[in-house]
C-alpha cells in the first residue's frame, strides 16, 4: 500500500497537466468540465502531497509531481497544436474529357474565420510560423495563446466574418444578376473555414464549369493568397479541360480605395475635417516573410498612403492622417492616436484597413490597441471597421472579376 501512493501521485499530476491544456484550448462549451478535472487533480495532490508524504519522502515527490505534471503538459499540447485540419473536401466525380455545361464558376475566395472560437486557424498559422522559422510564442505556451483567443471570442460574442462575406458574395452575385449574366455560378470559400479553396473548385467541376475564375478577396499578395491559389491548383482543373485564372488582390483598387473617404465622411457629418483625425490600421507581418513575400507589407503601405492622399485632398489636415499597425511592426495605433490628439485634432475615425471583413481583429483587437491610447474621458474614438459589404467594395471586387470573364 505504501507504494501504492507513489503510482497515484505522477497519475494526478500527469491528468492535472493534460486537463489544463485541455481547459485553455477547448470550445467554451467543454472548459467548465475540463476546469473541474484540473481543480480535482490539484485538490487531490496537495491532500497526498500533505498527508502521504513526510521528510526525505516529500522532497523527492514534490520535484516527481512537478516532472509528471510537465508530462501531461507536453504531451496534451502536442495533441491540440499538431492536430490536422478537419473541415471536408468532396470526392471529384467528374471525368476527365468531361466539357461541362459551359457555364463560368467564380469561387469568391478569402481567409475565412470561425463564426465560434475553433482554433485550428490558428494551430494552422503556428505550423506555417514554425516551417518559415519565424520566432513566436514558444511551442509549450501555445495553449495560453488558444486560451486568450478564446477570451476575445467570449468578449465579442461571435465573430461576424462570415456572416458579412457570405452577404459580400450575394451582393456581388445580385450585381452579376442585374446585368444579364444569368450563367456565372458563385461558390464562397475560405483559408481557416469551411468550404476550403479546393472543395469549392471540386464542387464547380462536379457541377459542370467549363471555365474557374478565382476572385481574391484580400488586400495584398502574401502568404494568404499564395496558399489559396495553391489548394486551387492542387484540384488541377486544367486536367479535365477547364481554363483557371485568379483576380485580385485589392490593394492598387481605387474604387476601394474611395471607400474610406466616403464612410469617414459620412460618420463625422458636418463636424469640421480639419479637427478629424483618420487612423488606417494594417494587419502587418513577421519581418521574416518580408523575405518571401515583400509584397504584402509594401502593398500594404502603398494602399493605405493613396487613401491618406484622399483624405488630404479632401480638406483634412496631414499632420492628423497617419498609419499603424495591428501586429509585427511598428508604429502601433496607440501612440499614432495620441500623436493626432496632441496635434488638436477632436475625434478620431479609426479602420481595419487591411481586413475585408468584421473579424476578431476588427471587433476586438485593434479597437483594444486604438483604446489604450491616453486620451481624455468620453474623447470620440470611431471605429469604422473592416471593408464589409459596403456597395463600394462590392463594385470594387466585381471591377477585378469582370475583365476575366470575358
Amino acid at each position: 500500500m505504501r507504494y501504492l501512493k507513489w503510482i497515484i501521485l505522477p497519475t494526478l499530476a500527469a491528468v492535472l497537466g493534460v486537463f489544463l491544456v485541455r481547459y485553455l484550448a477547448v470550445h467554451p462549451i467543454e472548459m467548465s468540465l475540463q476546469l473541474v478535472i484540473v481543480c480535482l487533480a490539484l485538490f487531490l495532490s496537495v491532500v497526498l502531497l500533505a498527508v502521504g508524504f513526510k521528510g526525505k519522502a516529500w522532497i523527492v515527490a514534490v520535484p516527481l509531481w512537478l516532472v509528471f505534471a510537465a508530462v501531461g503538459w507536453s504531451a496534451m499540447a502536442y495533441v491540440v497544436l499538431e492536430r490536422e485540419d478537419p473541415r471536408p473536401v468532396p470526392a471529384l466525380t467528374r471525368a476527365k474529357g468531361d466539357p461541362g455545361d459551359g457555364h463560368t464558376a467564380v469561387i469568391y475566395l478569402t481567409h475565412g474565420e470561425p463564426e465560434t472560437y475553433d482554433p485550428i486557424g490558428w494551430i494552422n498559422q503556428f505550423k506555417e510560423l514554425d516551417e518559415t522559422r519565424v520566432p513566436f510564442i514558444p511551442y509549450l505556451a501555445r495553449p495560453f495563446f488558444l486560451y486568450q483567443l478564446r477570451q476575445e471570442y467570449l468578449h465579442v460574442g461571435k465573430s461576424n466574418h462570415r456572416q458579412v462575406h457570405i452577404r459580400m458574395l450575394q451582393s456581388l452575385e445580385k450585381q452579376f444578376r442585374a446585368e444579364g449574366d444569368s450563367q456565372t455560378k458563385f461558390y464562397l470559400s475560405f483559408l481557416d473555414d469551411s468550404p476550403r479553396p479546393d472543395a469549392a473548385a471540386i464542387q464547380a467541376l462536379n457541377e459542370g464549369a467549363s471555365k474557374i475564375v478565382v476572385c481574391l478577396v484580400f488586400l495584398t499578395v502574401s502568404n494568404h493568397t499564395a496558399e489559396g491559389i495553391e489548394l486551387v491548383e492542387s484540384v488541377k482543373p486544367e486536367d479535365y479541360g477547364v481554363s483557371l485564372k485568379f483576380a485580385g488582390p485589392l490593394w492598387d483598387s481605387k474604387t476601394l480605395q474611395s471607400m474610406f473617404l466616403q464612410r469617414a465622411n459620412s460618420a463625422i457629418g458636418s463636424a469640421d475635417k480639419s479637427k478629424v483625425g483618420v487612423l488606417l490600421v494594417g494587419h502587418g507581418q513577421p519581418d521574416e516573410w518580408d523575405n518571401e513575400f515583400p509584397t504584402e507589407t509594401q502593398q500594404e503601405i502603398t494602399f493605405r498612403n493613396e487613401i491618406l492622399k484622399l483624405f488630404e485632398g479632401d480638406g483634412y489636415k496631414r499632420e492628423n492622417l497617419a498609419l499603424a499597425w495591428m501586429e509585427f511592426k511598428e508604429p502601433q495605433p496607440t501612440k499614432k492616436v495620441e500623436e493626432i490628439v496632441r496635434n488638436g485634432a477632436e475625434k478620431v475615425v479609426y479602420f481595419a484597413a487591411a481586413i475585408s471583413a468584421d473579424s476578431i481583429h476588427s471587433q476586438f483587437d485593434i479597437p483594444k490597441l486604438v483604446h489604450a491610447a491616453r486620451v481624455s474621458n468620453g474623447y470620440p474614438l470611431i471605429n469604422l471597421g473592416a471593408w464589409n459589404d459596403d456597395p463600394i467594395v462590392i463594385r470594387a471586387i466585381k471591377e477585378k472579376v469582370d475583365p476575366l470573364l470575358r
